[in-house]
């Protein structure tokens, strides 16, 4: 089987997953992962979709010709993550310009990688600014403790909280 990697973006309406989703099964392909979101009256996303070799040009075509969406096509390519090695990291504290640079510089510093990001900012009343919450799932690479990285995200600011949850 063929991986493709779809990232797509298009004005939010009613129906573009099931539009999408019907393309999909209609052109023998397999739906396998994804992560979609509406942000600021868009709908945006990216998707793995599998699908034999014979049938991949087809779906493609199919794909490209959407007029709802704005989508673009990468084959997959072998990889793969040593779940044993994986850790959630909850990350909070106030809203500011800069946070995600900061948080994903320490990340790569101590050689870790991101496999999943994301991030909300939250209505705080009690705190008096906006709060910033992600949650990164990182592989970490051998010899490193976890605490190592928890240490380091939670130094950027006194007010950065990170939680590490189990995979």
């Amino acid at each position: 089987m063929k991986q493709l990697v779809l990232t797509l973006i298009g004005k939010d309406k009613a129906g573009l997953v099931e539009q999408l989703a019907t393309l999909i099964n209609d052109h023998h392909g397999n739906w396998t992962a994804s992560n979609l979101s509406h942000l600021a009256g868009y709908f945006a996303g990216i998707l793995q979709v599998e699908v034999a070799p014979e049938h991949a040009d087809e779906l493609t075509n199919a794909l490209t010709a959407m007029t709802d969406l704005d989508i673009k096509i990468q084959q997959g390519v072998n990889s793969s993550v040593n779940e044993h090695k994986l850790l959630k990291f909850v990350i909070t504290g106030n809203d500011r310009p800069g946070i995600v640079r900061e948080l994903s510089s320490v990340i790569k510093h101590k050689g870790t990688n991101i496999v999943h990001f994301e991030s909300t900012k939250q209505s705080a009343p009690n705190w008096g600014s906006p709060l910033f919450h992600a949650i990164a799932t990182v592989e970490l690479p051998d010899g490193l403790n976890k605490d190592e990285v928890v240490s380091a995200l939670e130094a950027i600011a006194t007010d950065v909280v990170v939680d590490v949850e189990n995979i």
